[in-house]
């Protein structure tokens, strides 16, 4: 989620919209849809045609996408009355939204969240976040509960969310406290009609209204002196702030702050002092939101904090310095300042020295769990009790700081580091809302670190399992094999993709190329479960191809975890001297392709049929059959090879069949190395090869 702010202007008592305005973006990150075949055919399962059906649950347009521009929440739309959200809640609240599905609108029922979404509620009631459950670690993170929380927990402030069409969604429980009405008695209900009055309690024409003309046009107002009307029948006065909603490009509603503004401190300063308050609250709330879509963009921790950097440095302070702790040592691993002074930067990054538990220095007590500190000019100044100390005044003396802040990057377990960020010259110090605003963007930073570590550790043991299941490869007679496996690019997530070969028990050749639906340690898991059971159908009895993916597939359900997979089982047969024959079925996957010396290459699109897991049945497969020609090259592969984000498949196998054509007469590994070169730049999914070359 990301929330952008523009800059201040002068106040009046109403202020026409505005260019350039504080506004509240939410990203749907596209997401594949759990247990989806890359290479299904429409309308079946099987077959190498990709499908481009909308994302699954974390996509947009999917069954359980939250799409307030498409669907305004009315009166009985998906709404509690007088109960407290799922999950608890200590304050009367509601919860409102309307969840899609397909070309209609469904109603949630009260305890839903359903199945495919959850909704996280605040502590003190309120706003629920709506959230997918698939789609990984960033958009996890992108929607950040925790975050949402916390905000509407602390906000003095009212809020009110409208839709596009100036419904009310939502509601904060202090909007509810200062218009003594219930978020089930505002929800669904018109703002400017239900609230919206002059000063002396009559109604605000609607063509005269600066909300709602903000509304039409997606931008950003403000207003002072206007009345909201209670429950009660009473009139207060309020300053009010009002920023849009973007929500995937396009306007979904507008968030309204506001504030009461007291009979008795009602002079033109102090209302002006009320819409100041408000608009720095947004600009706040505003840049937090934007460190955690910064952070959920990547999952390399290092890419992570460079951007961070990158984002601070000039928002908010004229130079930043993270500091991580691991392996019994601290490091300096990013300085941020201004352009052209890239070699201060990199002097004073590298390993710190090791700290001291008796030193008083700010960033020696961060980082053994002390709580923020501001630096003034003394601290800055002050004489040096430890190597750290020595090292860190001189960072800031060099940078000619005048005032600076240190934060703990904190875990749910421990501190792994700190964040420092200066500011220099004449800018203005650092006061107590800064060092709060700074503590909560340590406390995202360091989550994200630790999740990306997690994660990273995850990926180390899921790749360890995979490439300890790539078994060696068999020399039968005279055909050669060569296989390469790849890893998907760090930051990305370990796939299932895997490859086999054995010899069967009448002297055949069995090849096998698969991928297993999922990530990381479950498609590892379940790779492992798959390579078993298939070498055993395989070796137990002498028959087709399809007699034994079916039978692996009938299997599949009641001996293992994989939900859904595909595979192409070849079987190599003949003489020594030749003739060579291949028969082969596929269930699912990439067909397998043939090139011959003389230059020429083709897909062997028949055999092909439904991938494992579809539960339709054997009926949908078959077996086929060619003859390998002398010198030939058979190439199976898995998706990852002709997959690159931003083309379509049909070139991606269309440069695949140019290059094997190629490179046909080259050495069998040579082969293997080249193709995995020209075809690899850009992929983001793990890759494994299987090549044969006939004897010629």
């Amino acid at each position: 989620m990301v929330v952008g702010s523009s800059p201040t202007r002068p106040t009046g008592r109403r202020d026409a919209p505005r260019e350039g305005p504080p506004c509240l973006l939410l990203d749907d990150a596209p997401g594949r849809r759990p247990g989806a075949s890359r290479f299904s055919r429409r309308p079946r399962l099987g077959g190498f045609r990709r499908t481009n059906r909308p994302a699954g649950p974390a996509g947009p347009g999917s069954a359980g996408a939250f799409r307030p521009e498409e669907a305004p929440c009315r009166r009985g739309s998906f709404r509690r009355r007088g109960a407290a959200p799922p999950g608890g809640g200590n304050r009367r609240s509601a919860w409102c939204g309307t969840l899609a599905h397909g070309n209609r609108q469904r109603r949630q029922p009260s305890t839903a969240a359903v199945r495919q979404r959850s909704v996280d509620p605040l502590p003190t009631g309120g706003i629920g976040v709506v959230q997918g459950e698939a789609g990984g670690e960033h958009r996890r993170w992108a929607a950040e509960p925790t975050f949402w929380r916390e905000v509407f927990d602390q906000l003095g402030a009212g809020l009110v969310v409208v839709d596009s069409a100036g419904l009310i969604v939502a509601v904060n429980p202090a909007a509810e406290e200062l218009l003594d009405r219930s978020a089930a008695a505002m929800v669904g209900e018109d703002f400017h009609d239900l609230l919206h009055r002059r000063a002396d309690g009559t109604a605000v024409p609607r063509e005269e209204c600066l909300l709602l003309a903000a509304l039409a046009l997606g931008t950003s107002a403000r207003g002072e002196g206007d009345g909201f009307l209670r429950g009660d029948g009473r009139l207060i006065p309020v300053a009010w702030s009002g920023a849009p909603v973007i929500r995937n490009g396009r306007l979904a509603g507008m968030a309204v702050l506001f504030a009461h503004i007291t009979v008795g401190s009602g002079s033109p300063g102090n209302r002006t002092t009320h819409v100041t308050a408000l608009e720095d609250l947004t600009g706040r709330m505003a840049l937090v939101a934007e460190v955690t879509a910064v952070l959920a963009q990547t999952l390399d921790t290092d890419e992570a904090l460079s951007r961070l950097s990158r984002f601070l440095v000039p928002r908010l302070a004229d130079w930043s310095a993270i500091d991580l702790r691991a392996e019994g040592e601290v490091r300096r691993v990013a300085v941020t300042g201004p352009e052209g002074r890239d070699s201060e930067r990199e002097a004073w990054q590298g390993v710190l020295p090791a700290t001291a538990e008796h030193s008083r220095s700010p960033l020696v007590r961060v980082l053994h769990g002390g709580e923020p500190v501001l630096w003034g000019p003394g601290d800055i100044a002050a004489p040096s009790d430890s190597p750290l100390a020595a090292v860190q005044a001189g960072f800031l003396q060099s940078l000619g700081a005048t005032s600076a802040v240190t934060v703990p990057l904190r875990t749910a377990r421990q501190v792994i580091g700190a964040l420092t960020l200066v500011r220099t010259g004449t800018a203005r110090p650092f006061d107590a809302a800064d060092l709060a605003l700074v503590g909560d963007v340590g406390r995202r930073v360091g989550l994200a670190i630790d999740n990306a570590r997690l994660f990273g550790r995850q990926r180390e043991v899921a790749e360890a399992m995979q490439r300890n299941l790539l078994a060696p490869l068999p020399r039968p007679g005279p055909l050669r094999l060569a296989a390469r496996y790849r890893p998907a690019p760090a930051g990305s997530q370990v796939g299932g993709d895997w490859y086999d070969a054995f010899l069967l028990r009448d002297g055949a050749t069995a090849l096998v190329i698969g991928d297993v639906v999922g990530h990381d340690l479950p498609a590892a898991a379940g790779m492992a479960q798959l390579h078993g059971m298939l070498r055993v159908l395989a070796w137990d009895r002498t028959e087709p191809t399809v007699a034994i993916v079916d039978r692996l597939d009938d299997a599949l359900p009641a001996i293992t975890s994989v939900s859904m997979a595909t595979l192409v089982l070849a079987r190599v047969e003949g003489p020594e001297t030749g003739p060579w024959r291949l028969r082969w079925t596929s269930a699912g996957h990439p067909p397998p392709l043939l090139a011959t010396p003389d230059g020429h290459a083709e897909y062997l699109t028949r055999g092909q049929g439904l991938l494992l897991g579809a539960g339709l049945g054997s009926g949908g497969r078959s077996e086929a059959d060619a003859s390998l020609p002398p010198g030939s090259t058979l190439l199976l592969y898995t998706d990852g090879l002709v997959e690159v984000p931003g083309t379509d498949l049909d070139t991606g196998l269309g440069r695949l069949r140019h290059h094997a054509a190629v490179l046909a007469r080259r050495p069998l590994d040579e082969f293997c190395d080249q193709v995995l070169t020209r075809m690899s730049s850009g992929s983001t999914d793990d890759i494994a090869i299987l090549a044969l070359r006939v004897p010629g």
